[in-house]
This record gives structure tokens, C-alpha cells and sequence, in this order.
């Protein structure tokens, strides 16, 4: 039976870095021979990140976030996927918005504050987090860190792939101001001979998780 990877996009637009590194991996799940089943979190239908209302803590709702949302499909599948890849932006230092509530809910629902089983899931979920960021690669080392270790924890043995120093606009000189921070001809450059050569680790990261 063909494994089942989730895919899931926590960044806004569509064809850009996180969009297509993410894409990259789904394909290396699939030529490992997985289904991919993939969602878009910024085109799903309103939803929240967690509301604090412990119905996940009851019995009969044991790892599972009671809350009918858009996210409701993402975290049903995830659950019985067997794996995931997930890739968000970095914006102001932090992963998405759209990320964060996904994550809230997510790991919420199988924290059982109980400390000899801290986590209630049934089965361990592989996870390929993917980051992109205009800063260099190593900027956030500490907060990849933590969610790394998060994630693990309570969904399944995480790695992170994080492509830094990205290409924001395809023409930088359109822009009402100049951004002096940035070299234009260098972002170009990194993206035309770094960038694919980071397509083509995702895709083996994800064909590695699908194995």
C-alpha cells in the first residue's frame, strides 16, 4: 500500500519560494511512490488557531481538536498520514500566521499535561519542516530549534531544510523606494544557481521521508 505524505503550504503566494520548494518535496514523496494529498492554508475556508476550550482534553475526544473549521480536513489527514511536509515564510522573525494557528491546534490536541505520557498520538507522524527567509540561512538557528524539537515530540522525528537570503520580487527597481539593504543583482544571482540546486534537496528530502 503506497504511503500517504500530507503537504502542506502555510505561505501566501503562489509559485515563490516556499510554494515551489514545498512542491518539490511532495515530488520526491511521490517518486518514492507516496500519495500526496496537499493544502494551501491561505485559500482554505476561515479558521482560528487554538481557542483554549480543552475539549481535546476529554476522553472522548482524545487527540482530536473539536473546533469545525478549515483546518479541520488538515488535521484529520495529518493524522492518518504517514508523513508530513510543511513549509512557511519567514515573516518578522517568526513562521506564518496561517503556520502558527495550524501549529497551535496540531500539537495542542495531543498534550495531555500528564508527564509520564505527555502526548496521547496514536502513531508518529514524520515531519519535513521547510523554511524560506530573506535572511541568511543561519539567522534563526534558535527557532528552528524549538520547533524542531516541538514537533518531534508530538507529532513525529522532525528535519528542517531552511532556504535563506530568497528573492522577494522579480523586479526590485519597480518598487516606490529603494530597499539599500538589499543588492538586487545578488538575490538574482543566489537565486538563479543556489535556489534549484535547493528544489533538488527537497525533492530528495522528500522522497527520504516517503521511504
Amino acid at each position: 500500500m503506497s504511503k500517504k505524505i500530507v503537504v502542506v503550504n502555510a505561505g501566501p503566494r503562489k509559485g515563490w519560494n516556499t510554494d515551489t520548494l514545498i512542491t518539490e518535496a511532495g515530488k520526491g514523496a511521490e517518486s518514492a511512490g507516496a500519495v500526496i494529498e496537499r493544502f494551501d492554508l491561505y485559500r482554505l475556508e476561515r479558521y482560528t488557531g487554538c481557542v483554549s476550550c480543552f475539549g481535546c482534553k476529554r476522553n472522548a475526544n482524545k487527540g482530536h481538536c473539536i473546533i469545525k473549521d478549515g483546518l479541520t480536513p488538515v488535521l484529520d489527514a495529518i493524522r492518518e498520514a504517514d508523513g508530513l511536509i510543511i513549509g512557511s515564510p519567514n515573516y518578522l522573525g517568526e513562521l506564518s500566521a496561517s503556520f502558527r494557528a495550524l501549529y497551535e491546534r496540531l500539537i495542542f490536541q495531543s498534550l495531555t499535561y500528564n508527564l509520564e505520557t505527555p502526548c496521547c498520538n496514536q502513531k508518529e507522524v514524520p515531519v519535513l519542516l521547510v523554511m524560506t527567509s530573506n535572511a541568511p540561512d543561519n539567522s534563526y538557528l534558535g527557532l528552528l530549534a524549538y520547533y524542531q524539537q516541538t514537533l518531534s515530540r508530538f507529532v513525529g522525528p522532525t528535519k528542517v531544510f531552511v532556504s535563506g537570503n530568497t528573492l522577494q520580487l522579480k523586479d526590485y527597481s519597480k518598487l516606490d523606494w529603494e530597499w539599500s539593504m538589499f543588492d538586487p543583482e545578488e538575490k538574482q544571482k543566489r537565486h538563479d544557481s543556489v535556489f534549484p540546486k535547493e528544489c533538488q534537496q527537497a525533492f530528495a528530502l522528500g522522497a527520504e521521508l516517503a521511504k
